[in-house]
């Protein structure tokens, strides 16, 4: 049942919204700052934390999977829109800002991506033996 997940979602919501203005306000900003960057690690942390203790049945982690699925793209994808809208307001600057994270992370995924393929490799079976000892050719089978 998806509704397992709805009040816990909410809670992490609310909390991190309230928390985003209260940052906001500290900081001498008047706006959230981070309020849906909490919910989201609030909620993957209560969930983690519930799973780990065995508080949550399997109809809740489900619901809860299928809200986590539902709230994270809808989320983000609203927070992208206002940040582009801003940035575009905010001159060159945020753009010139914009693009070079972009462009630095599309540079750090083929190393950290090659570093952990070898890793993973390197302790890999090889693909004609089986684990029980029995030997089969895997091109061969149809």
């Amino acid at each position: 049942m998806v509704i397992f997940g709805v009040a816990l979602l909410a809670i992490c919501m609310l909390s991190g919204v309230f928390l985003g203005e209260l940052l906001g306000l500290s900081l001498g900003i008047e706006a959230n700052v981070g309020g849906v960057g909490i919910a989201m690690l609030m909620l993957v942390l209560i969930v983690d934390h519930l799973k780990k203790r065995g508080k949550l049945s399997q109809a809740a982690q489900d619901g809860l999977g299928f809200w986590s699925a539902m709230y994270i793209p809808i989320v983000i994808a609203m927070s992208a829109s206002q940040n582009v809208a801003g940035a575009l307001d905010g001159g060159p600057l945020a753009i010139v800002a914009g693009v070079a994270a972009v462009a630095i992370s599309w540079m750090v995924v083929p190393i950290l991506s090659t570093s952990k393929r070898e890793e993973v490799f390197d302790g890999a079976l090889d693909e004609n033996h089986l684990t029980g000892g029995e030997e089969i050719n895997v091109r061969d089978i149809k």
